[in-house]
Parts: C-alpha cells; structure tokens; sequence
C-alpha cells in the first residue's frame, strides 16, 4: 500500500444522514467527515456523498458542509455499486461514514475487488454499536484497507508544510 495521492485519491463521504443522528458517534464522525471534505476541497480532491434512501433516513447532516459535492442517491448497501458512482480514473479512496460494519464495510469491499486502494480514517466511520464497528473496521483492515486516521490521510494528501494548503489544513485539524 502507497501512501495517499493527492492526483490519485478520490473522498468517498458514505450516508452520514439525519437519520443516524441518534447515534452516540454520530456527532464525531460528522465533524472528522466535514475536515476531510473541507480538506479535499482545498486540495482539489474529487468528493463523492452518498445517501442512503433519503426519504427515510433524510440527508446528509449539515454539519458535514456540503457544497457542490456530488450526491448519489442509493438503496443498495456499498457505495460503489450505486448508480452514478464513479471515481474517474482515480485508484486510491479515502472512505467515511456511517455504518462501519455495513455501507462503509461493502464500499470498501467492493473498491478493494475493483483494485482501488483503500484508506479508513477510524475517527471517520461509526456505527450504533462499538462491537460493529471494531469488527467492521478489522474486516476491512484484513481485506486489505488501510486503517488510519483523518490527520495521518491529510497530512499524507498534503506531503509537505510550508504552504497556503499546509497552513489551511492544519487549521481544520487543530
């Protein structure tokens, strides 16, 4: 596994929706999800939000900061087999979002299958209950994923200090 690419990497932002809310978690995933998409903005990352069938779990939550990132609306489990889903070319994705064992889980799955080299920030993915979200986190961590962090996958994405995007993301993190 490489380390993350800016011009390779792609930020796949899975169902962090209204309906998760009651979640204890939900409020640490939607922040660390919204400095990753602050973050890939700055960077010119492609962002793709996924929803899960909206009219019954609602939309993205507004504390994640959407702007003009593609949304893909889906009933089906992993991200990647939604209709409208395409990472353009890019071989390496960042995946966030809710839940760890199932969307999260079957996303990264399936881009792992497709040869997509895969990074989880653990602080950027829950579930309702712990014991799905370690066992979904050490699944995909066994299959092949790169387990890490919203800072570790920035400060990869970023390679160096010392510059208006250095200093730009630094803020988000701190």
């Amino acid at each position: 596994m490489a380390l993350l690419v800016r011009d390779r990497a792609a930020l796949i932002v899975v169902d962090v929706q209204e309906g998760f809310r009651p979640y204890p978690v939900f409020a640490g995933v939607a922040d660390s999800c919204a400095k990753l998409v602050q973050a890939a903005r700055l960077l010119e990352v492609p962002r793709l939000v996924t929803e899960q069938y909206p009219k019954g779990l609602g939309h993205t939550a507004p504390e994640v900061g959407l702007e003009d990132e593609q949304r893909i609306e889906k009933t089906v489990f992993s991200a990647a087999r939604a209709d409208g889903f395409d990472l353009n070319g890019r071989d390496q994705a960042i995946v966030c979002g809710i839940e760890a064992h199932v969307c999260v889980s079957q996303t990264v799955h399936d881009l792992l299958a497709q040869g997509v080299e895969v990074h989880v920030p653990a602080d950027a993915v829950g579930s309702r209950h712990d014991v799905d979200y370690n066992r979904g986190l050490e699944r995909m961590e066994r299959a092949g994923a790169v387990v890490g962090t919203v800072e570790a996958s920035l400060f990869e994405l970023l390679e160096r200090a010392g510059t208006p995007e250095f200093k730009a993301v630094q803020k988000l993190i701190l």
